[in-house]
């Protein structure tokens, strides 16, 4: 304890002493050690012998009994005190590290979960493109392969500018058309009631 002045509390302490109080409730009580009490005492001539000893009082109590009982108290209640202090600070930190290691345990559930869902996603995606047929890219437009003689589908359509006839881009995959009709050709076309029939000119069966 940081040692003070015990002057100011010269009459309390001869009060105390007179009353038999021990040294040790007085240093208790005035927050300092029994050697300063005592100390104080002797430089004060504080200690009582005589009839000053024997002072009377209003009830027979042996103080000194008292005094280190309070003091035994006191002393206990603070024990008590700081062992309910140190379990409540234990029970907290255990409380806070097995919320950690929840949530640890949680974000690393999550994190597998996420990652089993990727791998399904993935493996779903190249059953599905294992299972769809490629198609083949020519000069940035998609075209259906036609096997030779195959039926297209066509548009017949006319206009200010004329008339037209348009015809699937398939049709430049097949190889009678990619042999026989690919570039500029000039054709004759006869118009019947259900069909329209396209030939080259100058073929056999034009001129017959």
């Amino acid at each position: 304890m940081t040692r003070r002045s015990l002057r100011p509390q010269l009459n309390q302490i001869r009060t105390w002493v007179r009353q038999g109080r021990t040294d040790a409730w007085i240093a208790h009580q005035l927050e300092v050690t029994v050697q300063q009490i005592q100390s104080f005492k002797r430089e004060q001539e504080l200690e009582v012998d005589g009839e000053e000893a024997t002072v009377p009082f209003t009830e027979e109590v042996d103080l000194r009994a008292e005094d280190d009982a309070a003091i035994a108290a006191e002393l206990e209640e603070e024990e008590r005190r700081r062992r309910e202090e140190e379990e409540r600070r234990r029970q907290e930190d255990e409380e806070r590290e097995a919320a950690e290691a929840a949530a640890a345990a949680a974000r690393v559930a999550a994190g597998e979960t996420a990652e089993d869902d990727s791998d399904s996603e993935a493996d779903d995606d190249e059953e599905e493109e294992g299972a769809r047929p490629r198609r083949r890219r020519r000069g940035g437009r998609s075209r259906r392969r036609t096997p030779s003689g195959k039926s297209l589908e066509g548009t017949f359509d006319h206009g200010e500018e004329g008339y037209g006839l348009w015809l699937d881009p398939a049709i430049a995959d097949d190889p009678i058309y990619a042999e026989h009709w690919a570039g500029h050709r000039p054709v004759e076309v006869v118009v019947e009631e259900d069909q329209i029939i396209i030939r080259r000119a100058g073929t056999e069966d034009s001129e017959s």
